[in-house]
């Protein structure tokens, strides 16, 4: 199975209608964060059931070719098949080799898709019991993407009970100036929130009167009427 093949099969899926869509959708016209990306109009189910029949199949060298696709949806599918091909493999030396992998090419996980659906189920699992200095790392970058990888790949330690390097990530990321990184830390903290609402109020009770307008409203998107309306009116 090559590059090649797995475009043909989605462009076999292609839907011109999404495909003139997408790029409004994914922001990717003249000034935006996606510009000049390209779409062929594949809908994530379709990308996901092409990732099961070929993810045993494709090489990593070949997976590079695909991941390195000017169209999104290659793009995608790359990082979808690689997820799976971390998920079934349970030796360490190879699950590193993936990582490796998926580090090497970060340049081309490049919009909030294509990093909310892998660095967080790859990066999140590998580092649970090592050093993660890689996440800071990538959040002191000037790259948008890699700081939102930073921010998102917490959401595995959150969802294991671990708040600490999501809490420090929210704290270094507050005050960036897009808004896909408010995005992100306001969607982690209400994710701690789900798993401990006092934990999620300490940190706000600290920053709400200055954090950005779309973080706080993601972070108490969930919660009671009064007490989402005391946030927002101080």
């Amino acid at each position: 199975m090559t590059a090649h093949d797995i475009l043909t099969l989605l462009k076999a899926k292609s839907n011109p209608e999404k495909a003139a869509f997408f790029p409004r959708f994914f922001k990717s016209l003249p000034g935006e964060y996606g510009e000049g990306d390209r779409f062929l109009g594949v809908t994530v189910p379709e990308q996901r059931a092409i990732v099961k029949q070929v993810y045993k199949d494709i090489s990593l060298n070949e997976l590079s070719k695909l991941l390195k696709n000017e169209f999104h949806e290659a793009r995608l599918t790359a990082v979808l098949i690689l997820v799976l091909k971390f998920e079934k493999n349970k030796n360490a030396e190879e699950r590193k080799e993936l990582v490796d992998f998926y580090l090497n090419h970060l340049d081309y996980v490049n919009n909030w898709d294509i990093v909310d659906s892998s660095c967080y189920k790859i990066l999140g699992p590998y580092l649970v019991d090592k050093d993660r200095k890689l996440l800071y790392d990538l959040a002191y970058t000037d790259k948008l993407w890699h700081q939102r990888v930073a921010m998102i790949t917490t959401l595995h330690f959150i969802k294991n009970g671990d708040f600490k390097d999501a809490l420090a990530l929210a704290e270094i990321l507050l005050h960036h100036d897009h808004d896909l990184i408010h995005k992100a830390v306001g969607w982690m903290l209400r994710e701690i929130g789900n798993k401990n609402h006092q934990v999620e109020l300490d940190f706000l009770d600290i920053h709400y009167q200055t954090m950005p307008r779309t973080a706080l409203r993601y972070a108490i998107e969930k919660f009671e009427e009064p007490l989402r309306k005391h946030y927002l009116k101080k």
